[in-house]
């Protein structure tokens, strides 16, 4: 059987069979004109799974400018979220109170924002109470620790944290890197990656150039 299926919403069962509901996969509890997200991607929270996508990116609307996108296999802990551009407030003036937004005639009247999409690459860990900022890029292999605030890109397998999040090391060096990136494991068919679920996890990258 399976260790993984891409269909459930929530993929976690606990003894005596019973589906634990505050872990679920993003891609079958979200349907959010603005977010791409990729297979086996979760996230944590207790609310009701329809409200997830309004507590992962509260600021990303239907009408925004925006897009975020989540990769596969992205681990994104509970209390984690996305601040996107629909959040901006214009900072040109003498007030940056958003006068436009509480009248439905003049909602839409800040186009002259910057709006920029927030990317997340695949096999991302996101930490617990983390805050990425808008229009960041989160390379793939990425750790975000706990409580970080990321306001700027974070490189492939960089792990980083703090308030503004600097990093803290690289995982692996260059050329390991580089063999991960091409590598791109996250694409291979669910079979292969279960069938070398061993190579994964002990961080050998010689057990995983031999893959089949």
């Amino acid at each position: 059987m399976p260790l993984l299926n891409p269909e459930l919403a929530f993929p976690i069962t606990l003894a005596g069979g019973t589906p634990y509901r505050q872990t679920m996969y993003l891609k079958n509890v979200i349907d959010h004109p603005r977010m791409e997200i990729g297979d086996f991607s979760y996230f944590s929270h207790s609310a009701p799974a329809e409200e997830t996508a309004d507590i992962l990116a509260p600021y990303l609307y239907p009408f925004s400018r925006e897009k975020l996108t989540i990769g596969k296999f992205v681990q994104i802990a509970r209390g984690a979220f996305f601040i996107t551009s629909s959040a901006n407030h214009a900072m040109g003036g003498l007030t940056t109170y958003p006068f436009r937004v509480f009248n439905p005639d003049t909602i839409g009247g800040y186009d002259d924002l910057p709006f920029k999409d927030t990317v997340v690459g695949h096999d991302i860990w996101i930490g617990h109470n983390a805050t990425i900022m808008p229009g960041v890029t989160i390379g793939h292999g990425a750790i975000v620790a706990a409580a970080s605030v990321v306001t700027h890109d974070v490189p492939p397998y960089a792990i980083v944290g703090g308030n503004p999040a600097r990093l803290i090391r690289m995982r692996y060096p260059d050329e390991v890197i580089a063999e991960l990136l091409q590598t791109a494991w996250w694409d291979w068919p669910l079979d292969k990656v279960e069938a070398n679920l061993a190579a994964l996890e002990c961080g050998d990258i010689k057990a995983l150039r031999g893959a089949r």
